[in-house]
């Protein structure tokens, strides 16, 4: 099936970023707005579960990526051209500002600063979490989404990945913010100006991104051709 033009999945991504972050981004606001009615585990939720229903919604459209690593992890693995990277990073920034902007203009002072991912531990820690997390979510994304020798290839792929964001942001949230999405830590530091951690978020994600991307490839090479059980795109038609 030809996929979309260029354009139609670039403004897919825009849209499905700003609706995946906002609906994180709300449940951070409802932490700190209204005290008592949702706790880490319903922030983490709101990530998950939103980047579930965006991917329901778009990943047909653009392949769903909403986020510069997996864009990156998955070109790494060869599912993705280089060629469209940087369109789609831009997208995803794009849709990151104006979810973070939407939000600090919605909510009050107070979530501005808290929307900021920030280490609660050492520099190296963090690095090393986010990470291990993102290679980790290209793993699952990379058999989820793009290898067809998955039982659970397709159909399952929104609430896998979505469900991966959840668990993550609840076990390694508590230690770095649970990010995984170097646009996702970009707008709010942007916006507030609180930049001084925003290299960890950026670079270690990408790196783990990337990482995560290589080692599906690796695994799934055999000797007599590429990819066994799957093919090498030069359109974004997978999920992710």
């Amino acid at each position: 099936m030809t996929p979309p033009p260029l354009i139609t999945r670039v403004l897919a991504e825009i849209v499905g970023t700003f609706g995946f972050f906002f609906a994180g981004f709300a449940g951070i606001a409802a932490a700190i707005d209204r005290p008592g009615s949702i706790g880490s585990a319903g922030i983490a939720a709101g990530f998950g579960l939103g980047l579930a229903m965006m991917i329901f919604a778009f990943g047909h459209v653009s392949g769903g990526h909403f986020n510069p690593a997996v864009s990156i992890g998955l070109a790494c693995g060869r599912q993705f051209p280089w060629r469209e990277v940087p369109a789609y990073l831009g997208a995803q920034a794009v849709g990151g500002v104006i979810a973070g902007a939407a939000a600090i203009g919605i909510f009050s002072d107070p979530v501005k600063g808290a929307l900021v991912n920030a280490p609660s531990g050492g520099d190296g820690q963090t690095f090393a979490l986010e990470l291990i997390g993102t290679a980790l979510f290209l793993l699952v994304i990379s058999a989820v989404a793009t290898d067809a020798r998955a039982p659970w290839n397709g159909v399952m792929a929104p609430l896998a990945i979505g469900g991966f964001i959840l668990v993550a942001a609840i076990v390694i949230g508590p230690f770095t913010g649970g990010s995984f999405n170097p646009a996702r830590s970009f707008a709010p530091a942007v916006l507030d100006g609180e930049v001084g951690d925003l290299w960890i978020y950026l670079i270690a994600p990408t790196v783990g991104g990337a990482i995560g991307g290589a080692i599906y490839w690796l695994l799934r090479r055999t000797p007599g051709g590429p990819v066994e059980g799957t093919e090498i795109i030069d359109e974004p038609k997978v999920e992710a």
